[in-house]
């Protein structure tokens, strides 16, 4: 799709013939046009609705169907056809124009990922409804009154349908021969197994219908008779019956982990790199690009180990790391309460710091919360999750404390920052509370080279502010930046150079210092969910050049605040696009 400059010539002509008057009527009107759109599509959405505060649709699941992602491509095109004809970026000011660009773009992903539909797993450790649904219901479905508890309860009940469209769509994608690696089917199941019986879902709803104030015990008692005949004739037939189609499906996998193994494996993976790094780096230039990066952070690694005078090699250094017992808490609920106390800590400490390093700050709080413990096993070491943008829901740092021996305290501290402080809690937070863009702009998770290279830049920043004082704690943060760069060499491994899942597996085993069931955990995950990994590494580097380009043209003019503002005051970017901003507050910075 060809793509239009921020700041088009046309616009000098459009003033010079008195239209200039109009130019905040138009963009007004644009911003309206998105914000229908994004109403329209989301309303199409019960379960992000109510991510979003939304309570519309509130007794409703998603609809799974192909008739309805047929109806939903469809819809995404009239939106881009009615722009169109309806609007030309000439007549809109640069921020309206840059929206513009921006939902052209998000259309083009949107026929991508439409065609592509049936090569991405319904269903995996990562992610799937079987998964996601409990912990929705659990962390975003609130009860504030009878009328939320009943909507829990018809939820509840929805999901055997739900169950039903999940499964032709898992059979569809078999058809076209696509089908999770061996490995994932008992992760998966472990995870449906523990919520078919309810407990958690019952345990969630008991908890919030007893805090009602307005709800009399006998209304009480009746909502929680229905919550557990639902949880018994929907819930559980409805994950058995998922079991039984999963158990039988995996007599028919095998072990193949590259998506190289589609039909058309080479042009999806090209594809989702393009979307995934917002670049036209080919897998092979990733794939260099983090051996070069893996080297360079070697040095810097062995730099430290002889700092804290270790005798060996930097493979003994990462093996001491690996087993020395003063890095890691015991593996029991007191050494997790330091762990989550720990990474309080750190949130508030960076906190207090904010103003060294940016201009706009957000408004809504978080939180630091252990993943729950029936998709421990599933999750991931730490992630976020955003604010409700309504206030009512502060943004969560969520780190999985499964076993202790996986987290080891000196990654804790470029962890925080990752997640909380100033990663993505800052760049999420913020964006969601920018008055004057549209919502499509405001909330959108579709560039994640932005997302994750902000959150991996995010853990360098604090060290150039004279945080991570200790050298361990440093090391960690290099540990953390050697990870995401070790993912360029083994994701491009997996679904590019045909490499088998135990060769990835090696590969982060001889060159990090992480022990070997965090690098299973991981490349399991880099299997199911392709290119997402590049991102990060991707993402940091692109932002650091743009960092020190700001800083060599403007010299004593750079201001890190001022840099920070234009990178996160315009939402999620893809990342040629942030480079044009910056480029632009380099002229203007210079010439003021």
């Amino acid at each position: 799709m060809k793509t239009l400059p921020l700041v088009s010539l046309s616009i000098l002509a459009w003033a010079s013939l008195g239209g200039a008057a109009d130019t905040a009527s138009e963009s007004k009107r644009a911003n309206e046009f998105f914000d229908k759109c994004w109403d329209e599509t989301l309303a199409r959405h019960p379960i992000d609705e109510s991510i979003y505060g939304i309570k519309t649709h509130y007794d409703q699941l998603e609809d799974l169907s192909d008739e309805k992602a047929v109806a939903d491509h469809a819809l995404w095109q009239q939106q881009l056809a009615t722009l169109h004809k309806d609007f030309k970026p000439e007549t809109l000011d640069v921020q309206a124009q840059l929206s513009y660009k921006l939902f052209e773009r998000e259309a083009e992903r949107e026929a991508d990922e439409f065609k592509f539909r049936f090569d991405s797993y319904p269903v995996s450790q990562m992610r799937g409804y079987h998964a996601q649904l409990p912990t929705f219901l659990i962390n975003i479905h609130k009860i504030d009154n009878g009328k939320d508890a009943e909507a829990y309860i018809a939820r509840l009940n929805a999901i055997p349908k739900m169950f039903d469209q999940l499964i032709v769509n898992l059979r569809a994608c078999e058809d076209k021969g696509v089908v999770v690696p061996r490995f994932v089917f008992p992760l998966v199941l472990d995870a449906c197994r523990k919520i078919a019986e309810g407990g958690p879902l019952r345990e969630d709803f008991s908890k919030k219908v007893g805090a009602l104030k307005d709800v009399d015990l006998a209304a009480r008692e009746k909502l929680l008779g229905a919550a557990n005949k639902a949880l018994g004739d929907s819930v559980k037939p409805a994950y058995e019956k998922l079991i039984a189609f999963l158990e039988d499906q995996s007599k028919r996998a095998k072990d193949d982990a590259g998506v190289w193994k589609f039909p058309d494996g080479a042009e999806f993976y090209k594809n989702a790199l393009h979307h995934t790094t917002t670049t036209e780096l080919s897998a092979s230039e990733i794939h260099e690009i983090g051996l070069k990066e893996v080297e360079r952070i070697h040095g810097e690694m062995a730099k430290i180990k002889d700092k804290v005078g270790f005798k060996g090699d930097l493979p003994g250094f990462f093996k001491f790391m690996r087993e020395d017992r003063q890095f890691y808490l015991a593996d029991t609920d007191e050494g997790r309460g330091k762990y989550l106390a720990r990474s309080v800590e750190i949130v508030d400490e960076m906190k207090k710091r904010l103003d060294e390093l940016f201009i706009t700050k957000p408004k809504a709080g978080i939180e630091v919360k252990a993943v729950e413990k029936f998709r421990e096993q599933s999750a991931g070491k730490a992630f976020y999750q955003q604010p409700a943008p309504d206030g009512t829901r502060p943004g969560m740092f969520y780190v999985n404390l499964r076993e202790m021996h996986n987290n080891p305290t000196y990654e804790l501290e470029s962890l925080a920052h990752h997640e909380g402080i100033p990663g993505h809690h800052m760049q999420i937070a913020i964006a969601q509370e920018l008055s004057a863009l549209p919502k499509f702009r405001k909330f959108s998770t579709s560039y994640t080279a932005y997302v994750e290279g902000w959150g991996l830049y995010s853990e360098l920043t604090p060290k150039e502010i004279g945080m991570y004082q200790d050298p361990y704690s440093d090391f960690g943060r290099l540990s953390l930046e050697l990870w995401r760069a070790g993912r360029l060499v083994v994701d491009t491994g997996l679904h590019d150079k045909k490499w088998t899942r135990q060769q990835t597996i090696d590969y982060l085993k001889q060159n990090t210092p992480n022990a070997e069931a965090d690098c299973t955990d991981s490349i399991n995950r880099y299997i199911v969910l392709p290119s997402q990994a590049t991102a990060y590494k991707i993402g940091m580097i692109k932002i650091l050049e743009l960092r020190e380009k700001a800083r060599k043209e403007l010299g004593k003019k750079f201001d890190l605040r001022e840099f920070h503002e234009v990178v996160l005051t315009n939402g999620a970017l893809p990342l040629d696009v942030l480079q044009e901003l910056v480029e632009r507050w380099i002229i203007s910075k210079g010439n003021g």
